[in-house]
């Protein structure tokens, strides 16, 4: 019997956990968690301990597949990339380049990233290229950039331990980041005073020193409130306001509006609460703010993050250990799938596609002609496929038709497409609608790096060969690059592909291979003798001065109705991941979360004589489900909430595309919706 142990990280949350494959006879039968990791400390949440259990799933796609009489049949690699590459090049001359949509992948490694947008870029001709960071975190992005210049987590994980208050808000971290969760916990242990916010009651809420709860879709009056106490109680951090920051007193003069009367009014939030919330956040030497897609999932989303940099920045919680604003990103590589240019508007490292001088670098790089016009977003382009004006896509790891919001126009969006390709793992929601599925390799059967969410960059290794005639996404991308007529896809490894990368992504200019397996360095680290760095902004901000923003609440797109009198909002539970590809194919995680549920309060189930457990129908002004309800004192009343992980309950098909104007990301967070016995 062979064993042996690869070190790898972890394919689920952006934690960025690394542990071990366990592989016998050259099959991953285990995870081994690595106690010298300085992010998980030698554990692991339930994803991440059964992370080997879809690896050998019997769904695993195997063979590439083409459409033919409208059923996908299995065919050789060849005949299959030379469909794509014959439709992509047919449908560029007919309809235009920019006809032509790529999807990125935040499960996919750095240097995929990076050869997706450069196909997309140097080999058609487009910067038609995002991700699902559109869907999560394309607010964060937005919004800390105006407001910081970065758009990303400000400091590191660790350093959650050491905060004498953090402040948390649209995150149920112990279930959908359990070990920044313990980290949170144990800053309490120490005596530091945790704020949770949010409509629902979580396992974090319930041992925080103060929880509000608000009506979903008000973030903005009580963040404004927050900053309304601080000034009128002078405990804002003045030196730091005069010497680092502009545009003030225009803030000052919007909060004037949000008493704590005001923000009870229109939060619900008692306004006691309100102000001894802000008091023990403006009392912390080292406060901390963390969040995720409770914040970014609105159609304001970009100006709830302004408004959170507005609090930080206001009391000098920036810029220093165990402070600042620290998005949680949701997906193993979400993080570095930005950083990689996974996005139409930014090119690697984030620099601009419309400015001439980083184009004309990157013309040079890449040897070819580059499009100066930024590109169509991922929530665009179905909207653009409906009128015509997209015509192919080709999707790498992403499962639009179940992340997307409002299921039924994804659904007919595709539909209008002349041709769609798709390379994943299993055969998904989305790849089953393809007219050329390409069977990929998963996170242990491959090399490559992850970025986690506090911007290290974290090593995947191979563990075991993909299975069947499955490859590697980069390898794809490399022959269709090819294939394509376009220069500069001879890569023979990962590796020379990330040497690429740091050399025209700046803030990666100091990562190769040799280092990253010696110690752990984050972004921005330019040269090979820069440390890499824990904490942004630290002197000063990379715009100069951080930028108030005085933003107003405004009511989100949709609100109830005597038709549809419930907000609904969705998220994760502790045992699934995304879309449930992965996780619904371990059968622990099914066991104890086997099927879709509802969360309603007590109060208003005992009013629609619904029953715990029993049949309930959810519908909205976009479709209808049928799932589980289950009766909780731990949801607002008028609130429900569902998790987007079950295909056959699809929370998705209920949601709202409403858009957030700047970052074009989806209300998920709310829309109206009825409850009825099922």
């Amino acid at each position: 019997m062979s064993v042996k142990h690869t070190l790898t990280t972890c394919p689920y949350c952006g934690t960025g956990c690394n542990f071990f494959l366990q592989v016998v006879d050259g099959r991953v039968v285990d995870v081994v968690p690595c106690k010298t990791d300085e992010t998980s400390r030698g554990g692991l949440c339930i994803k991440g301990y059964n992370a080997h259990a879809f690896v050998n799933h019997p769904d695993r796609l195997l063979h590439p597949m083409v459409r033919e009489a409208n059923q996908l049949t299995k065919a050789t690699w060849d005949d299959a990339l030379r469909r794509i590459s014959s439709e992509l090049n047919r449908i560029a001359s007919e309809h235009g380049k920019d006809s032509i949509m790529i999807l990125a992948s935040a499960k996919c490694t750095n240097e995929e990233n990076y050869l997706f947008q450069k196909l997309a870029r140097a080999a058609i001709g487009t910067n038609n290229v995002d991700h699902c960071a559109r869907l999560c975190h394309a607010s964060t992005v937005a919004g800390l950039l105006q407001s910081f210049g970065s758009g990303a987590m400000t400091n590191t994980i660790p350093e959650f331990e050491d905060a004498d208050c953090v402040l948390v808000t649209g995150s149920n971290t112990l279930e959908a980041h359990p070990l920044i969760g313990a980290r949170i916990l144990q800053a309490g242990d120490k005596g530091a005073k945790i704020l949770v916010v949010d409509p629902r009651d979580t396992p974090l809420s319930r041992v925080a020193t103060l929880t509000l709860r608000q009506e979903s879709g008000t973030d903005v009056a009580w963040i404004n409130g927050m900053i309304n106490v601080i000034i009128s109680e002078g405990m804002l951090d003045k030196e730091f306001i005069d010497t680092r920051t502009t545009g003030f007193e225009e803030l000052k003069e919007i909060v004037k509006k949000y008493t704590p009367e005001k923000v009870e009014e229109i939060t619900g939030i008692p306004k006691e609460d309100l102000v001894a919330a802000a008091k023990i956040y403006a009392s912390g030497e080292r406060a901390m703010i963390a969040y995720a897609m409770g914040i970014t999932q609105h159609s304001n989303g970009t100006d709830l993050v302004r408004t959170l940099a507005n609090l930080a920045m206001v009391t000098g919680n920036v810029g220093k250990e165990s402070t600042g604003v620290n998005p949680l990103r949701g997906q193993c590589n979400v993080q570095g799938a930005c950083d990689a240019g996974a996005l139409p508007n930014l090119y690697p490292g984030y620099q601009s596609v419309e400015d001439a001088e980083t184009k004309t670098m990157f013309e040079k790089a890449w040897g070819t002609k580059l499009s100066d016009k930024k590109g169509m977003t991922l929530t665009a382009a179905f909207n653009k496929a409906l009128t015509g004006d997209v015509k192919a896509m080709l999707i790498f790891g992403e499962n639009p038709m179940m992340s997307d919001p409002d299921i039924g126009h994804v659904e007919e969006a595709i539909s209008k497409l002349e041709f769609m390709a798709v390379v994943d793992i299993f055969p998904t929601e989305t790849a089953k609608l393809a007219d050329v599925v390409l069977p990929a390799a998963c996170y242990a059967e491959k090399d490559g790096t992850f970025t986690a969410t506090d911007r290290a960059i974290r090593a995947v290794r191979k563990a075991v060969d993909p299975p069947g005639d499955a490859r590697a996404d980069w390898k794809i991308a490399c022959d269709l690059g090819k294939m394509l007529g376009g220069a500069g896809f001879e890569f023979d490894t990962p590796g020379q592909v990330m040497a690429e990368m740091s050399a025209v992504a700046p803030i990666y200019g100091g990562i190769d291979y040799e280092r990253i397996e010696k110690e752990m360095v984050r972004w921005p680290c330019p040269s090979k003798d820069h440390p890499g760095t824990k904490v942004l902004h630290a002197d000063s901000f990379k715009i100069g001065r951080g930028v108030f923003a005085p933003i107003r609440h405004t009511p989100p797109a949709e609100e109830t109705s005597e038709e549809f009198p419930f907000i609904l909002t969705t998220g994760r539970n502790l045992f699934h991941f995304h879309t449930g590809t992965m996780t619904r194919r371990s059968a622990k995680l099914q066991r104890e979360a086997a099927g879709p549920y509802v969360e309603i309060n007590e109060k208003d189930a005992r009013d629609l004589g619904i029953a715990d457990d029993s049949s309930v129908k959810v519908s909205s002004r976009r479709g209808s489900i049928t799932l589980s309800a289950r009766v909780t004192p731990w949801i607002r009343p008028g609130t429900i909430f569902i998790p987007f992980h079950y295909a056959e309950a699809a929370a998705n098909r209920l949601t709202n595309n409403a858009l957030d104007p700047v970052a074009q990301i989806p209300e998920f967070k709310v829309c109206a919706a009825n409850v009825q016995k099922g």
